[in-house]
């Protein structure tokens, strides 16, 4: 009779055991989000961790810390943190991947994504956008924008925002210099062409100020390029600016004007002094930038401001001017790949991008749907032109951003041209071979 108790004891401890263990595993992913490993969203663990990490100012920090943190509320399963960069960006990042502690999100510049492609760094993005769950899609932005970020029809970061180049000008120092019909106005009547802004600029040298302020960048000088309907790469990637007429024809136009000092360079500017000291200075009529300065300038309530297109000489009413752009990736080594991409998907959504570029912000929203935050308060009250101009705008081509070194060999040679007042015909024979020996023997080592 005991041995038969005891029997029945142990043969119901072992169908208690069973049942359990069938309960608790309930089809093999239970308590898993998709892509997630097992145990990272079980209950004794809490929630999924994950680390962004960006560069940006003291208001852009403040900003995305406040975006972290709404996100967090309305994700109670993850726990985003941020973790701001201030200096060495690139190589920080660079050795945190070599040591397996990166953040498993993080922003990067045109030249760094194309080398985290290239390493494998970083996570193809082309399949979580086609998701049908994703919160944003390929479509949502604006194609100009994809720049280096899209390798082989494949995508690898997603624009942030973007700053479409535009010329602010300074209605005071216009008006000072006699000029009564100001450039938005022009450019809205099919008249802002550089034979206007060269007019303009001569009246404004005329009377004591400087006409406008040339940054030594590309997305300065290949506007001047392309507002004249030239190339500074074919299509196969070779430097001819030296080679297509109309890009010889942007050099020189802005050589003769450097020369008459209608422009300035920006590199014989006193030290500490740039282009927007000196335009709310009331100093000079026409800077070149994005966004960006607006949060400045609307500072000074005594500021006259406005911004136009770049000015053309196709005919055309507007033409394509560079964007400079910065992307967020995906750390290909992440263990939390659904969660990190979540948080991915929704800080460059139309409602992402509302959320940090509204009330002033300094850039313009790189998808479709979130146009508002930018002609909010009529500030500038052209803002529209931002949009315009980021419709037909491009992102720095890979051609170059690809290239390590080959930006700053670029600038440099022409920083000696603005300098040094060389003879423009052997500077651009200079530059273009430089560049395509630089692009032939980095294409050699591959």
């Amino acid at each position: 009779m005991k041995k038969l108790k005891w029997s029945l004891l142990i043969m119901i401890i072992a169908v208690s055991a069973l049942i359990q263990a069938c309960g608790t595993s309930g089809g093999g992913n239970n308590g898993v989000s998709n892509g997630e490993e097992a145990g990272t969203n079980s209950p004794k663990e809490g929630k999924v961790k994950i680390k962004w990490a960006t560069w940006g100012n003291p208001g852009e920090l403040t900003r995305f810390q406040d975006f972290t943190n709404d996100f967090n509320k309305k994700h109670p399963e993850i726990e985003a943190e941020l973790i701001p960069i201030p200096g060495e960006y690139d190589q920080k990042i660079l050795t945190q991947l070599s040591g397996g502690t990166a953040p498993d999100i993080f922003y990067a510049g045109d030249a760094f994504i194309v080398k985290l492609i290239e390493n494998g760094s970083i996570e193809e993005l082309t399949p979580l956008m086609d998701d049908a769950r994703s919160a944003v899609k390929k479509e949502d932005f604006f194609p100009g924008l994809w720049g280096a970020a899209e390798r082989d029809g494949k995508i690898y970061g997603a624009t942030v925002d973007n700053n479409p180049m535009v010329l602010w000008y300074n209605k005071k120092v216009l008006k000072d210099a006699g000029i009564t019909e100001m450039p938005a106005d022009l450019q809205i009547n099919g008249q802002w062409n550089w034979d206007a802004f060269k007019e303009m600029t001569d009246k404004i040298r005329e009377s004591g100020k400087y006409g406008y302020v040339l940054d030594n960048a590309w997305n300065s000088t290949h506007s001047w390029v392309t507002s004249n309907g030239g190339k500074v790469y074919d299509d196969n990637g070779k430097y001819i600016g030296y080679t297509d007429p109309k890009a010889v024809e942007a050099f020189r136009f802005l050589y003769d004007n450097v020369k008459s000092k209608n422009i300035t360079f920006a590199g014989t500017l006193p030290k500490g002094q740039g282009g927007d000291a000196m335009f709310m200075s009331n100093q000079v009529g026409f800077v070149g930038a994005g966004r960006w300065y607006l949060p400045l300038f609307k500072k000074n309530d005594s500021l006259e401001y406005d911004i136009v297109t770049w000015p053309t000489n196709t005919g055309n009413k507007i033409e394509p001017a560079g964007i400079p752009t910065a992307y967020m990736v995906l750390n290909k080594t992440t263990k939390h790949k659904e969660a990190a991409y979540t948080f991915l998907s929704e800080f460059v959504n139309k409602e992402g991008q509302t959320y940090r570029l509204q009330g002033g912000g300094n850039a313009v929203p790189s998808v479709s749907g979130a146009d508002e935050v930018v002609l909010e308060g009529n500030l500038p009250e052209h803002a529209q032109f931002f949009l315009d101009a980021r419709e037909i705008g491009y992102a720095l081509t890979p051609f170059e951003a690809g290239i390590p070194g080959l930006s700053n060999d670029i600038n440099s040679r022409f920083e000696a041209l603005w300098l040094k007042n060389e003879d423009l015909d052997t500077a651009m024979k200079e530059i273009e071979a430089l560049a395509n020996k630089k692009i032939e023997e980095y294409k050699g080592k591959k």
